[in-house]
């Protein structure tokens, strides 16, 4: 249980590790894709950097924050093929994950660095004007819909996959 709350932590920094490289360095609308519409038809693309190599960092972190999810992912299944995890077992870890990892994206993306703290608008103030008058983030119905039912899915297939060796 202490390996799977760690990995989730891991999941969660590297995802943040992940936006902030997009929104801070690189820049590219390209990379909003899982923004709401209402900022992917507000952004604009920077074509300048930030400063000489910001892309370059940027694009390091991404591959960091890809390898530390891969490895969250390698380690979760390997320890529980090493310890005979059972169906359930399996479920129970991937489900905390992910769980784990959703009420992140949505407390402290979407909550606090979206709405509260500006983050965002602080590096494309185009989407102030979209902004406003919220109180809440965007995607809320999506965001419920992969909470409660596509990561119990993902999970249980995942888990049934693992319990067959």
């Amino acid at each position: 249980m202490l390996l799977t709350i760690f990995l989730a932590i891991v999941l969660c920094v590297a995802i943040t590790i992940m936006m902030f490289a997009a929104v801070a360095f690189i820049q590219d609308k390209k990379l909003f894709s899982s923004a709401p519409k209402e900022f992917q038809e507000v952004i604009v693309t920077r074509d300048k950097e930030i400063f000489y190599g910001a892309k370059v960092i940027g694009w390091t972190f991404i591959v960091f924050s890809f390898l530390l999810i891969l490895g969250v992912g390698v380690i979760s299944i390997w320890d529980g093929l090493r310890s005979e995890y059972s169906f359930w077992q399996f479920f129970t870890r991937f489900i905390l994950i992910l769980t784990f990892y959703k009420l992140y994206d949505m407390i402290c993306f979407d909550y606090f660095l979206l709405m509260k703290y500006h983050f965002f608008q602080f590096y494309f103030p185009e989407i102030e004007s979209v902004t406003q008058g919220r109180k809440y983030g965007y995607n809320i119905k999506s965001q419920l819909i992969k909470l409660l039912i596509i990561f119990p899915a993902a999970s249980a297939l995942a888990a049934w996959i693992c319990s067959l060796f």
